[in-house]
């Protein structure tokens, strides 16, 4: 299902600590003849208006798309996720720097004082041939090299953009390479996310190799506590753990990800900072993942996490040939396939 709106909300900073709400809030459904009523609220501090909305998916932008009306001081954008990982989608065809700082960025994916997300991504001209460039500020205002979530989510907003029917692809130009997203006839993305990287200077990781090049279930310290780790790159840094010493399998529920993640992803063996997925092996066709990404904290979702758990789960002999939820893969060489539908909501907010 997706869900289109326009909405218009002012930007207040992430440490401001007055009560702001809503005040003189309207809905209209195209889907009903019956009105909503006017409301006012107590704190006329800030102001939202949301019209049109639909629980039809859109099939194609109109050329007089509000993202086209553009207005000083604002900024249009689309709101995406890709199975919860979210993100502010920006057209930005007619510049080849982002419309917006990393700080600004930094602002808007506040949940509390923003519009909320764990991403900022830009729509940029393509450059070495390719059709277009993609740019992303994580929520923390750091630069990643790709997102696999991201990507499809921006192949969906490009099809928008550029009002493609049908199935089609084209070519992005990102910090990991080319990536070349297709959209299907059913409205799902597949994304080649190329041939996974297991080099540890590569990835890049500190850890010393212990499987030719690569670092396959080896010991790291954190905390105390020595973990069992397979390093990974999908184009972006990754470590993947099964599990501590001692332990048979991984309750990835029990985990207090909020801890433990950062001591991961700013360990001093992961020069570039790291992304950890923590693994719970429910079968040989399953597994269970949480995730802490570099740059966004926990998320609901990451794309190139859920790749990089395979071919974790492949070298380590937790499973063959593997389907995990959206994903199927065959290691040796084979690239690893990415593909899910995204949800879109359309917005724009005062910089």
């Amino acid at each position: 299902m997706a869900i289109t709106a326009t909405i218009t909300v002012p930007l207040t900073s992430p440490t401001r600590r007055s009560l702001t709400s809503l005040n003189n809030l309207f809905l209209h459904s195209p889907r009903s003849t019956l009105p909503i009523p006017r409301r006012t609220f107590k704190y006329p501090n800030s102001r939202l208006v949301a019209s049109s909305m639909s629980t039809d998916a859109p099939v194609k932008t109109p050329s007089a798309s509000f993202l086209n009306r553009l207005q000083t001081g604002f900024l249009h954008f689309a709101k995406y996720h890709g199975l919860g990982n979210d993100f502010i989608l920006v057209d930005n065809r007619d510049s080849s720097e982002p419309r917006i700082t990393a700080e600004k960025a930094v602002q808007l994916c506040d949940r509390n004082f923003g519009v909320g997300a764990d991403g900022v991504i830009f729509v940029l001209p393509g450059i070495n041939g390719t059709d277009y460039t993609m740019r992303i500020f994580n929520s923390d205002g750091s630069e990643p090299e790709m997102c696999g979530n991201g990507v499809r989510c921006f192949a969906k907003f490009v099809s928008q953009l550029e009002s493609l029917e049908g199935r089609h692809s084209f070519t992005v130009h990102t910090g990991a390479g080319l990536i070349i997203p297709e959209v299907l006839e059913d409205g799902n993305v597949r994304v080649d996310m190329g041939e996974p990287v297991l080099k540890a200077s590569d990835v890049p990781t500190k850890l010393p190799a212990n499987k030719d090049s690569a670092v396959v279930k080896s010991e790291l310290v954190v905390d105390g506590v020595i973990w069992h780790v397979t390093c990974v790159s999908m184009g972006n840094p990754h470590c993947v753990t099964f599990g501590r010493e001692g332990c048979q399998n991984l309750l990835v529920d029990e985990l207090k990800l909020a801890e433990i993640g950062p001591k991961f992803e700013h360990h001093e063996v992961f020069p570039a900072r790291t992304n950890t997925e923590f693994v719970q092996v429910l079968s040989k066709s399953q597994l269970k993942m949480r995730v802490w990404e570099r740059g966004a904290g926990a998320t609901l979702a990451c794309g190139t996490g859920a790749c990089a758990t395979v071919v974790a789960a492949v070298l380590e002999g937790h499973a063959g040939r593997v389907e995990v939820a959206v994903l199927a893969m065959e290691h040796d060489g084979v690239p690893v396939w990415h593909c899910a539908n995204a949800v879109v909501l359309h917005f724009c907010v005062s910089v």
